[in-house]
């Protein structure tokens, strides 16, 4: 497994790489990239200015001061990126642990990068600011999330009731997204004694056009309404049957609740009240044409509203 680690050396990202312990990744096997960004933006280097050897062109003071100010700031992203690299070796010490300074726009970076390496999950904390500029600060999150190819999880420090086990959120809604953050959430190692909780949001079901429910539409809103209760419960139920199959017997209960709410309030409350150290969404739902549930917007509201980590799943 390859994963690719934003820090900016603030606190957030520090509490954020301590989260990790409860997010259940394989504790070895996996090759970890840790990358900070300066917030700047390099001046040509000084041969381009030499038209001949006869003819130098004179190097602007400014330009001087912009170069040495640019690489000062490098400087402290390498540091700083060593420093995140030794974070998280003492939490994973059987991880394969790199790191590397940017420069440039830090989410435009990250994504490029991500393009680049190919990490089956990117890591992002949820807020940050440091003499580098703003680097996993609220939009800079946000552009992450919703623009990279991978998987991402947004972190923060880890607030569950679990103690040393982990309590688990996930959100479902019979999409394609939704099953493959059931398969990830079931993939991984967690640690015996962790809860997960598959939750259902019921504002989804009553967006659904009675069609797709075999409904006839002559029949009353409250039919329409029983079944999409149904469905929501044939949802809860194929992901537990996932989980349980999944997880098999390494001690951890999987439980389901459907609830009346907006999923992007649903989960975020439903989470806060079970004590969740994060919440699993899928990337992607069903189409604006039934109702959206984890495509975009929610997903990312979700990651901005929530008390704990929250990981959005690309297959």
């Amino acid at each position: 497994m390859k994963i690719l680690i934003g820090y900016d050396g603030s606190e957030g990202a520090d509490l954020g790489v301590e989260g990790l312990r409860r997010a259940g990744l394989p504790p070895q096997d996996v090759e970890a990239l840790v990358v900070t960004v300066a917030e700047v933006w390099l001046p040509s280097p000084p041969g381009d200015e030499v038209v001949d050897d006869t003819f130098p062109l004179q190097i602007p003071a400014g330009v001087k001061r912009m170069r040495e100010r640019a690489a000062r700031l490098v400087e402290q992203a390498e540091a700083l990126a060593a420093r995140g690299a030794e974070r998280v070796r003492r939490v994973f010490p059987q991880w394969a642990v790199g790191h590397e300074a940017q420069c440039g726009s830090p989410a435009f970076e990250l994504l490029r990068r991500a393009d680049e390496w190919h990490p089956q999950l990117i890591v992002v904390g949820s807020h940050g600011h440091t003499a580098l500029g703003r680097f996993v600060m609220g939009s800079v999150s946000q552009k992450v999330l919703t623009e990279a190819r991978t998987s991402v999880h947004v972190a923060r420090r880890a607030t569950g009731s679990g103690e040393s086990a982990a309590r688990v959120v996930l959100g479902v809604d019979g999409s394609p997204g939704a099953r493959a953050a059931v398969r990830a959430v079931a993939a991984r190692g967690w640690t015996q004694g962790s809860e997960v909780r598959v939750v259902v949001a019921q504002d989804l079901m009553k967006a659904f056009p009675a069609s797709l429910l075999d409904v006839p539409a002559e029949e009353s809103s409250d039919g329409a309404h029983g079944a999409g209760q149904a469905q929501a419960e044939q949802f809860a139920a194929a992901a537990l049957e996932e989980l349980r199959a999944g997880l098999g017997d390494r001690g951890v209960t999987v439980s389901s609740v459907v609830d009346d709410g907006p999923p992007k309030e649903a989960l975020v409350r439903l989470a806060e009240e079970f004590g969740a150290d994060c919440i699993f969404t899928g990337a992607t739902g069903y189409s604006s044409r039934v109702a959206r549930f984890l495509l975009g917007s929610v997903s990312a509201a979700v990651a901005a509203r929530a008390h704990c980590s929250v990981e959005v799943i690309r297959g």
